[in-house]
């Protein structure tokens, strides 16, 4: 069955970095574009990052542009998310998703890990 879990969250100052990973099995990893959301507490869950499943395409919201790369690796069946210049507001548990097909649509996949939680704080 599909599997996601994620690792690499902890604690940050403000202007830090960070990398998350997620480590996928279950399913034919190279042929689906993954994405990473997050959720705040009190927030709804918002996404921040999605890559096609060749790696070529990337897209990000306006609010961690510029500051996050979401990258995979076939290989190894795992995507990443290296965050840098945190913020506060950055704050949140962080999960990835496996998308639908080669390319993530407007809503997300079925299929969740558990989740990372990232805190950015002095």
């Amino acid at each position: 069955q599909v599997q996601l879990v994620e690792s690499g969250g902890g604690l940050v100052q403000p202007g830090g970095s960070l990398r998350v990973s997620c480590a996928a099995s279950g399913f034919s990893f190279r042929n689906y574009a993954m994405s990473w959301y997050r959720q705040a507490p009190g927030k709804e869950r918002e996404l921040v990052a999605t890559i096609t499943n060749n790696g070529a395409i990337t897209n990000y919201p306006d609010s961690v542009k510029g500051r996050f790369t979401i990258s995979r690796d076939n290989a190894k069946t795992t995507v990443y998310l290296q965050m840098s210049s945190l913020k506060p507001e950055d704050t949140a548990v962080y999960y990835c998703n496996k998308c639908e097909r080669w390319i993530c649509g407007t809503r997300p996949g079925d299929y969740w890990g558990q989740g990372t939680q990232v805190t950015v704080s002095s």
